[in-house]
């Protein structure tokens, strides 16, 4: 270590370590000085060859090998091969610098490359931020979860990505992981508890579990036990970690807010996801934000969103300009929610009459029903739940039995408490058991529902399910929401009979599957599985309110039917988030039943339910979201004030009058409405030199070549083929290469099983066929893994080759390349400028000759100048090797001056953000203390302390120390008279490039 702290092993550079070699992954300062720096390490040479190990500074004594003891050897390759590919991997093992905020691999995934999605990684590289810390709060279906792969894909390519955490709710763990693996090709390890369980199996007692992988998902409900955890995670120092459905974080003191106080002064990065980030309240969005930047405001009640927080946070709907201009046909417009009207029969009428007479409250002067001078309370002792008496009718009859039934049992106990505690039991529950003995009754005279007639809504079901094609002989598939786990129940039992399904001999339905939350979350985990498989024969999904949240239900489906209607505008629309998202082909077709009575005072659908699904789609026609709506932003929230509003003799219109939408025009704005400006250029463009013009295709293709030559089908099993539309493809066998088989061990086990992976992996870079792949794992009955992996420049097997590339050259060698176009000796060679945390800031490729008066030039274009590519025969050795040994540190003296001179200019990229930072933070502490008046001096203490942390990561940040200089090849002219090259140009394995 430097004595400014700086690490000085950056990734690609070569140590050594207990006297053999080894090639740095990855390093960064430890907060303990003594530990020195901590080195992530794979073993070069022969002893400890692909070994992965970790070192110390302060432990082990680390050698950073002397650029000027660089030894130069002829590259004697075919068409300077190995040369080339050590070139073009040390440029890929090279992070990006922090001065480079554009995109590197933004257009390289199986994805579309939609600037909108491509905005969270421009703002989170962007210097506005200290760190990479955002929140990415787009509406339902947008793709937050493909907007969190391309940050994190680029904050791989930057080196800041080694260590990733990622916590989700359990319901959508695997969706994010199989997305992440089948889109980026991000291997994430799965640690539900079982998955903790057996890997602690695995290593010693008291091992750390979160220590055994680098990359992690793992759901909030897991983890949210932060007693059990706290210790493993207070140990570990994250690069990156993502927290999906971020709104849980906001409420002080809970387990889910501890998490996440835990985790994030322990990470570099941190990526919020919600597509409801607040509960409309500015102290407790204020809080979240504090996560991600604890100095970004001041006064917790006055700030503007968009000026304090604009660096932060990001929120788009389906109909900004920019959403709207990218999507096409990759989405398809909604169509309008019918609304069916189901009179209620004479049976469900007589419900409606005894709800209205006892158990809803009429106010005086109301105008739901009654007289204007009429007042009567409800027959129940809780009018919140005489409201839910009436919200579970409209659900079903059935569900209102089961309602009435433990609501008999708990006034039973209630009286027998009493009595046994010599007390007289409260008279109004006499009357209220009354009631509920005749409501009772009253639901079982109504059919069971296997007839006509016995439920207007259940009959309403099965004819529009008639009317959308769903039946024995039809592949059409339709997801049905209750909020009623008796009325799922009760429909998966009758539906399926009256729509001429046969039952299995076990009496139940392979083409009916239902889901609530008192289904084992694997059981729901397989369900979901199988409703995104064509293949697989389930066509009817009656769900509850468990599925309504970032679920994806859209992959064979786009019919919704509402059985049952939330009070709750924000519930609606996550609802008809499941099939209405990108990636949805057909328009998404909403159905909602509604139940109707002649009965005077019924309170039926169209009181409540009818008017919440015309405001919901009006909100959706004008904003995208209809969060904004009421200014509540928690369904629970939102339903249990409209009730109070109904209680009170109040209107659905009142309650939509009245709510506290427009108090604040700042979220209000933020929240609810829609920036009409369109992004005038695409997200930038980092600058990324290669030797193969990015061509990752080509340069695995000359990788293969250069280890294996034509013993690849031995040695690693490799055959290429083509599928019937000559799109090519290549496979391979793991278990022959035990280092790669070790690093695939991270990959998802359901993944390694099903596709046999270990014995045979099928890899392609045409993105047409890996996409059909993906799509024909989605049609299949067994499996929603692709059978070919796309190959991205992050993909597992690529960073394998790449890695081995590097140590083809021995101990601190460089390769001479000779060339007829070279006039003067050109040293090529790598100069580095870090920060204290051992993070590139300033990353140069130079081109020194020993001319004192020519100007040090690009790399790159040196090496385009001497026409080093594929066709460039080897003509001759060198023309004097020792003479070029000499030259060796006057080339490296010149690259450290070039660097020293132009220090100031490249540093000041970085300095000027930097400090703009720095006068934020002075302000931000004058402004904390000044609005603390009369509070506690801890809360002073705590602005004190923040202000100090912060400005000490700012000092980390600014470029730091000594530059790593590395020498890594050298272009010479040929010696005259010298032996042409034998051997033949690149064969297949490498075309030629531009």
């Amino acid at each position: 270590m430097s004595e400014q702290g700086q690490t000085r092993f950056p990734p690609g550079a070569q140590i050594l370590v207990r006297d053999e070699e080894w090639l740095v992954r990855n390093a960064r300062r430890t907060q303990h000085e003594c530990d020195g720096d901590r080195i992530e390490a794979i073993g070069v040479s022969e002893f400890v060859r692909d070994e992965e190990a970790v070192f110390y500074t302060g432990i082990d004594k680390v050698e950073l090998l002397d650029p000027e003891k660089t030894r130069l050897v002829p590259d004697t390759s075919s068409h300077f091969r190995r040369g080339r590919l050590f070139l073009e991997a040390v440029l890929r093992k090279t992070p990006l610098p922090q001065t480079e905020r554009g995109l590197a691999l933004a257009d390289r995934f199986l994805l579309d490359p939609l600037p909108y999605q491509q905005r969270p990684a421009e703002l989170a590289l962007s210097m506005g931020n200290l760190r990479p810390r955002i929140l990415i709060a787009d509406v339902v279906g947008l793709g937050k979860t493909l907007e969190i792969g391309l940050t994190l894909a680029e904050l791989i390519r930057r080196g800041r990505g080694e260590r990733i955490l990622v916590v989700t709710p359990q319901s959508v763990l695997e969706q994010f992981q199989h997305e992440l693996w089948t889109r980026f090709s991000i291997p994430l390890v799965r640690l539900d508890s079982l998955g903790i369980q057996r890997i602690q199996r695995e290593i010693p007692a008291g091992r750390n579990p979160f220590t055994h992988y680098k990359r992690v998902i793992i759901s909030v409900d897991t983890l949210k036990n932060i007693g059990q955890y706290r210790h493993h995670l207070e140990r570990i120092q994250w690069d990156a970690v993502v927290i999906d459905e971020s709104h849980n974080l906001i409420n002080q003191g809970s387990q889910r807010r501890a998490l996440a106080e835990t985790l994030t002064p322990r990470t570099d990065a941190l990526i919020l996801a919600s597509a409801t980030p607040h509960n409309g309240d500015k102290r407790s969005f204020a809080d979240l934000v504090s996560l991600l930047d604890p100095a970004a405001i001041a006064d917790r009640d006055r700030y503007d969103p968009a000026d304090d927080l604009g660096h932060l946070f990001i929120r788009r709907t389906k109909i900004s300009p920019e959403v709207r201009n990218g999507i096409g046909t990759k989405w398809a417009d909604r169509g309008p929610t019918l609304s069916l009207r189901c009179p209620a029969n004479e049976g469900e009428e007589r419900i409606f009459a005894e709800l209205a007479e006892h158990w809803l409250p009429v106010h005086s002067g109301s105008t739901g029903f009654g007289t204007a001078d009429q007042e009567r309370t409800s027959v129940s002792t809780d009018p919140l739940f005489a409201y839910n008496v009436l919200k579970t009718f409209l659900s079903s009859h059935k569900a209102l039995g089961k309602l009435v039934d433990t609501r008999v049992a708990s006034l039973a106990k209630r009286t027998r408490d009493a009595l046994n505690d010599g007390r007289r039991p409260d008279p109004a529950l006499d009357a209220e058991q009354k009631a509920l003995a005749r409501l009772r009754t009253l639901t079982d005279s109504l059919g069971d529902g296997s007839t006509p007639g016995d439920s207007t809504k259940l009959d309403a079901l099965v004819e529009q399910l008639e009317q959308i094609g769903v039946g024995p002989r039809s592949d059409t598939r339709v997801v049905v929401f209750s909020e009623r786990v008796e009325t799922l129940k009760w429909l998966s039992e009758k539906v399926p009979a009256r729509l001429g399904f046969i039952p299995d001999k076990d009496g139940g339905h392979q083409a009916v599957r239902i889901m609530h939350g008192g289904i084992a979350e694997e059981q729901q985990r397989v369900i979901r599985e199988e409703f995104s498989l064509a293949g697989a024969r389930v066509r009817l999904l009656f769900a509850g309110d468990v599925a309504s949240e970032g679920v994806n239900l859209h992959r064979q489906c786009h019919h919704l039917i509402h059985y049952d209607i939330p009070w709750s505008l924000i519930r609606i629309e996550q609802r008809n988030g499941r099939i209405d998202r990108y990636g949805q082909r057909h328009e998404p077709q909403f159905r909602a039943l509604i139940l109707t009575s002649e009965q005077p005072g019924a309170k039926d659908d169209r009181t409540v339910a009818e008017k919440l699904l015309v405001r919901e789609e009006e909100a959706h026609k004008l904003s995208g979201t209809a969060e904004a709506e009421t200014g509540y932003y928690r369904a629970d929230e939102e339903e249990r004030r409209l009730i109070r509003e109904l209680m009170a003799g109040g209107t659905v219109e009142d309650f939509l009058t009245s709510a506290p939408a427009s108090d604040d025009a700042d979220l209000a704005g933020l929240f609810g409405q829609v920036d009409t400006i369109t992004e005038e250029q695409p997200p930038a463009r980092a600058e990324v030199p290669s030797l193969f013009d990015g061509d990752t295709s080509a340069f695995v293709d000359s990788v293969l070549a250069e280890l294996y030559e034509d013993r690849a089908d031995d040695v690693i099993g490799l055959s290429r083929s083509e599928d019937a539309k000559r799109r090519p493809y290549l496979s391979l066998s793991p278990e022959l290469a035990p280092d790669l088989l070790r690093r695939l061990k991270a990959l998802p086990p359901s993944y390694l099983k099903e596709q046999g992976v270990a014995k045979r992996m099928i890899l392609s870079f045409d993105r047409s066929l890996a996409q059909d792949k993906l799509t024909e794992a989605r049609e299949a009955t067994d499996t929603i893994w692709p059978a070919v992996s796309y190959l991205s420049d992050i993909h597992p097997v690529v960073e394998w080759l790449t890695d081995k590339v590097l140590v083809q050259f021995g101990r601190q060698e460089a390769p001479v390349i000779t060339s007829p176009h070279v006039r003067h000796p050109t040293f090529l060679i790598q100069g580095i400028y870090s920060n204290a945390l051992g993070r590139p800031t300033v990353v140069r490729w130079m081109a020194v000759t020993p001319d004192p008066d020519a100007p040090v030039a690009e790399m790159t274009a040196a090496l385009r100048a001497a026409k080093v590519r594929p066709d460039l025969a080897r003509t001759g050795d060198p023309h004097d090797l020792g003479h070029l040994q000499s030259l060796v540190p006057a080339a490296v003296a010149r690259a450290r001056e070039h660097l020293e001179r132009s220090k100031e200019d490249w540093a000041e990229q970085i300095s000027v953000p930097l400090a703009d930072y720095r006068k934020r933070l002075i302000d931000w502490r004058a402004d904390s203390l000044d609005s603390l008046t009369g509070e506690s001096a801890r809360r002073k203490r705590q602005v004190e302390k923040t202000a100090g942390e912060q400005a000490d990561l700012l000092d980390q940040l600014e470029t730091t120390g000594l530059p790593l200089l590395r020498v890594l090849a050298v272009l010479d002219k040929p010696a005259p008279n010298s032996a042409p090259d034998s051997h033949t140009p690149d064969h297949a394995f490498e075309p030629a490039e531009n």
